[in-house]
């Protein structure tokens, strides 16, 4: 059975790298959890301010359950 599972993080200037690692490593420690074999497809996409500034990130993983 294929599955989607959505994550989001707040973007902060300055910070992005360190809370892009932090999201890696949810997204690792979910993979890890649910014992997931086969991951489909793993996309991002920003969300941004009315100024049009990026002010977050939202990370969707597309699995295959056994």
């Amino acid at each position: 059975m294929v599955k989607v599972k959505t994550f989001t993080m707040p973007l902060k200037i300055f910070e992005t790298v360190r809370e892009l690692t932090k999201l890696d490593e949810q997204i690792d420690a979910f993979i890890k959890e649910k014992g997931i074999k086969k991951v489909i497809s793993v996309s991002d996409t920003c969300t941004s301010d009315a100024n049009g500034a990026t002010i977050g990130i939202i990370r969707v993983v597309s699995y295959e359950e056994a």
